[in-house]
């Protein structure tokens, strides 16, 4: 009787150890998952970060581009008048 006893409580504790165990394993999952959301979401404003950067870039070089284009057709035009008078 005592010998079930004892065979009981160990395998009440192992119970309570393995349980306790899980608990902790289903836990840890559940971080990573929110520590990849997190990830995901710092990645995603980078990545709008970079756009909006490139963005900028591109509309700045476009202006030059445009300006220089602009400057040298007036340069033209000031030449082809002068040489049609």
């Amino acid at each position: 009787m005592k010998f079930l006893r004892t065979l009981s409580a160990a395998a009440f504790a192992l119970t309570l150890a393995v349980s306790s165990q899980a608990q902790t394993a289903k836990q840890d999952i559940k971080d990573a998952g929110h520590e990849t959301k997190e990830a995901a979401k710092d990645v995603g404003k980078g990545v709008a970060k970079g756009t909006k950067k490139a963005t900028k870039a591109v509309v700045r070089g476009t202006k030059k581009g445009v300006n220089k284009v602009a400057e040298g057709t007036e340069k033209g035009a000031e030449k082809l008048e002068r040489k049609t008078k």
